[in-house]
């Protein structure tokens, strides 16, 4: 793919899931906790043989209980891969050295930063400092394996 090509294709993807999660973000407290409880039905799917023999009461309930491990989890998540789009689209520009790592990261900081701002704007949700802790450490996990990869990349090209 032509460079030019590349960087813009790869603002476009950050640009697309940045308005995905202020998209996650703007959810009334009530459409979003439908939303986790039913990841969290799916993870009982997934994860529980016998998961489809329970009663709905009980499949709610265990929803219910990992509710929250599940919500943190999406948001570690939904950051990791915008780390993961800010650093492929950070090195399109020719950010050389180590910078790109730094970019990366703050400017994903800085969003999860704006999106638990604009949270408290949204009925029903609020905007949390720990929120903004999870997103950033989701955004270093993106990052950090960008970083990981083109270290073996490189390691095996020079072997």
């Amino acid at each position: 793919m032509p460079a030019v090509m590349k960087k813009r294709f790869l603002t476009v993807l950050v640009l697309l899931w940045m308005g995905l999660i202020f998209w996650f973000s703007a959810q009334p407290s009530d459409d979003s906790e439908d939303m986790s409880l039913e990841a969290g039905k799916l993870a009982g799917q997934i994860l529980i043989p016998e998961y489809e023999e329970w009663s709905q009461a009980r499949q709610l309930a265990f929803a219910k209980k990992i509710d929250l491990p599940v919500r943190k989890l999406a948001h570690g998540l939904e950051y990791a891969v915008l780390g993961l789009f800010l650093t492929a689209m950070y090195r399109s520009y020719g950010l050389d050295g180590r910078r790109w790592i730094l970019i990366s990261f703050l400017s994903a900081a800085a969003y999860a930063s704006t999106d638990e701002f604009h949270q408290l704007f949204v009925p029903g949700r609020a905007g949390k400092v720990t929120d903004v802790l999870i997103d950033s450490a989701g955004a270093l996990i993106g990052v950090c394996v960008v970083w990981m990869i083109r270290r073996m990349y490189i390691l095996r090209i020079n072997a």
